[in-house]
């Protein structure tokens, strides 16, 4: 099956639902390649569903590589660059600030890069931290086509096995999700100071059915994506939720921050991650939405604040 759109976690358009609901992916006028995709998953779910679940999964990990804005190249033009080995390949990493100061680590979420962190970079080193961005798997500079929750997460864990002391890590909705739902650990089981989760997803599941509601899917496809995910890692789909597996890795401190009006994850989801995660503080927005949240100066402000 010819992959002809394929929607980002963190970008496809969503009507306005109450908090409480799940958002339901609407198009006034559906473009031609999600129509298209549409129709050949629903033929396959019909005739050959285990070909249409194998389709629409390819799609669920296959980010697009979207052209690259005109203030990406400028806010990267002074980071030291290298890469580092990960298991999908190599991973871009971007620094600045003294090598020997304690790292902020920076973690985009889906189809997003390094350079969306553009207006934490400064104030962050103002604060007197090194800050270290990257480019997760199949994004910005970094190899690869598809990316899992577990492959994103992996290379993450890669980047701060090189690192020495950490501060912070700060990570927006699909990294945040990889972040805490792996989760990543500090070398030696340090336990890590702080932690500033954007726009989380609560888990798994709740993904899968955004997801499945978009392209318009059988629902049965979360229960297949659930089936898959354990088999493919020997672990069930909601150990993997952001207030499950999070609180495991013995972060001291935790600063969820969510908008009322975010058009992707719900509100009620940073809720449902900040009451499950013992001591989380739950930091509300209004009308900022899910990505410019991570450009807001009251949020990075917060953020700064927060890390100490």
């Amino acid at each position: 099956m010819t992959n002809t759109f394929s929607p980002a976690h963190d970008y496809f358009p969503i009507e306005a639902t109450p908090r409480t609901a799940v958002p339901r992916v609407r198009y006034p006028s559906p473009p031609a390649g999600l129509r298209l995709l549409r129709w050949q998953l629903k033929v396959l779910s019909a005739v050959a569903p285990g070909l249409a679940f194998r389709g629409a999964w390819k799609v669920f990990c296959t980010p697009r590589r979207l052209p690259q804005k005109d203030w990406e190249a400028p806010a990267l033009a002074d980071a030291r660059r290298r890469t580092v080995a990960a298991g999908t390949g190599p991973v871009a990493v971007y620094e600045w600030g003294p090598a020997a100061a304690p790292a902020v680590v920076l973690v985009h979420g889906w189809e997003h890069r390094a350079s969306f962190w553009r207006d934490w970079v400064q104030p962050l080193l103002a604060a007197g931290y090194r800050v270290v961005a990257l480019d997760g798997p199949a994004h910005g500079a970094s190899a690869g086509k598809m990316v899992t929750l577990m492959s994103f997460g992996g290379a993450v864990q890669a980047v701060l096995d090189t690192l020495g002391e950490v501060r912070a890590i700060v990570a927006h909705s699909f990294g945040a999700a990889s972040v805490a739902g792996l989760p990543v650990r500090l070398p030696g089981g340090r336990p890590l100071p702080r932690l500033v989760l954007l726009s989380a997803p609560v888990g798994p599941r709740e993904v899968a059915g955004r997801f499945a509601d978009f392209l318009h899917l059988p629902m049965t496809f979360v229960e297949q994506f659930a089936q898959y995910v354990q088999q493919a890692t020997g672990r069930p789909a909601e150990s993997f939720g952001v207030a499950v597996a999070g609180p495991t890795a013995g972060t001291e401190r935790v600063l969820v921050v969510h908008d009322e009006d975010d058009e992707i994850i719900p509100f009620a989801e940073g809720r449902q991650i900040a009451a499950a995660w013992p001591g989380a503080v739950l930091h509300a927005t209004k009308g900022l939405g899910h990505n410019r949240i991570l450009r807001d100066a009251a949020v990075v402000q917060a953020g700064v604040a927060f890390i100490g």
